[in-house]
């Protein structure tokens, strides 16, 4: 089958797994606070020890919104929001630390949004002092944050290497200046360079770009003029997103309309340009959508079969327990997932009652946990082990069907008891996953909910 059958078959909607599973599919009533407790404290005391745990912080503020995102946000140039959400974050970290009855190891620490930058450096300090001060760095630790080209200052810089940060990812999506216009996200070259000159300098040791593909007006001569600065300023890894059109979740997306956007063949011609020009430029292809120098820390994670993905998308370090704070954060105990309260009103008013601010979750039953862990293996490592599903002989049977028609086209083989993804799979392990993905075919989606697979 060639390379266009491929596309138009399987370019179908699907989730980007960053949990099993998936939100659409969770338990539609949260589950008890007492239920989710009895997790974390399972969680803690059997990975706590030896992993850790990470942290993700929501930090929902933007000056001005971009229309391609898909994140919660809250768009103000009112920087007074800043202290009393700080003062909340603290709060929530205080009931998890009641939680836990002891102070934990802390190996990861990630700042999200938003935009982190918007903060004042001050304030951030108060922050991460604050979830310190009552936690202990594991060895082995990283600290990362996504900054704003714009806004993300040498204070800034400096006052996060000093509290232990050495990852800074910086949103980059286009330099075509038509696209940024359209994404209303401007941001020059000359910003982002100096960026990286600045936490070079300050000894930052990994440093992020994020890129999307498949954006509105995007062409592929301005793909290629971006790789090409990008791969100039030589970030040690590269996320290389395709873009995800969800209008009836984020309306900033209708500033544009399907019309647009690249079609099929014409968006998987922008990735396939900017991956092969990524692998020429020395970049090695990391799991879904990564890349990452052979001399980068995902690189060895990736190549000692240790890479780890969540909700923060891959990471390095692999622990089972994720502590989500802030606006619409998600938390994940490996046995089950609760989310925040997504308006920041709610969730300051939860925090402040003393009440862990969750208002959805799921608690994963000894299925879910199996077919979890395949789909962690084969966004992962490209690979998972059939036997250790140890699911019912009929859905095993419903699942090696969908895989046998996906090894007939050449995605994927199987290997003794287990199966493999194949170079030419790779653009499509989100559909090998979905051939998993109980939930999903036994409750199908009466209308679109995920963005498409490619």
């Amino acid at each position: 089958m060639s390379s266009i059958d491929l596309i138009r078959k399987y370019n179908i909607p699907g989730p980007r797994y960053t949990s099993y599973p998936t939100v659409p599919y969770w338990d539609t009533i949260a589950p008890a606070l007492s239920d989710w407790k009895n997790t974390i404290r399972k969680a803690f005391e059997r990975y706590h020890e030896e992993e850790g745990l990470s942290i993700y912080v929501h930090l929902p503020y933007c000056e001005s919104l971009c229309t391609y995102c898909g994140c919660n946000t809250r768009i103000t140039v009112n920087h007074g929001v800043e202290e009393p959400y700080i003062e909340a974050l603290l709060a929530e970290w205080n009931l998890w630390i009641e939680l836990f009855g002891r102070r934990p190891k802390i190996k990861e620490i990630h700042l999200g949004g938003g935009t982190p930058t918007f903060f004042k450096p001050d304030n951030l300090r108060r922050l991460i002092e604050g979830l310190l001060e009552r936690g202990e760095i594991a060895e082995g630790y990283e600290f990362g944050f996504e900054g704003h080209p714009n806004n993300t200052t040498a204070e800034h810089l400096a006052t996060l290497y000093e509290l232990g940060f050495r990852r800074l990812s910086l949103g980059i999506q286009d330099f075509d200046p038509i696209v940024q216009d359209t994404i209303n996200r401007i941001q020059s070259v000359e910003h982002v360079e100096r960026c990286v000159d600045i936490a070079r300098y300050l000894g930052y040791e990994s440093i992020n770009f994020d890129l999307i593909y498949g954006l509105p007006k995007q062409q592929l001569k301005g793909v290629v003029h971006t790789i090409n600065e990008v791969t100039r300023l030589r970030p040690d890894r590269i996320a290389f997103y395709s873009y995800a059109h969800v209008p009836w979740i984020k309306p900033g997306q209708r500033k544009f309309t399907e019309a647009d956007l690249p079609d099929d063949m014409e968006k998987r011609a922008l990735y396939e340009t900017g991956r092969e020009m990524l692998e020429e430029a020395g970049y090695m292809e990391i799991g879904m959508d990564h890349f990452a120098l052979p001399s980068d820390e995902l690189y060895h994670a990736f190549n000692e079969k240790r890479l780890h993905r969540n909700f923060m998308g891959y990471t390095s370090c692999d622990t089972h327990l994720l502590v989500g704070l802030g606006a619409s954060s998600i938390s994940d105990s490996w046995f089950g997932f609760a989310q925040n309260y997504k308006k920041v009103e709610d969730y300051i008013t939860k925090v402040n009652e003393g009440v862990l601010p969750i208002f959805r979750g799921h608690l994963l039953s000894e299925e879910d946990l199996r077919i979890r862990q395949a789909i962690l293996d084969i966004m992962c490592r490209f690979e998972t082990n059939l036997a250790d599903t140890d699911l019912s002989p009929e859905d095993l049977g419903d699942i090696m069907v969908r895989l046998e028609e996906m090894e007939i086209d050449g995605l994927m083989e199987f290997e003794e008891e287990g199966l493999k993804i194949t170079e030419r799979g790779k653009a499509f392990v989100r559909n090998v996953c979905m051939a998993f993905d109980l939930r999903l075919w036994r409750n199908e989606p009466k209308m679109q909910v995920f963005s498409k697979v490619i």
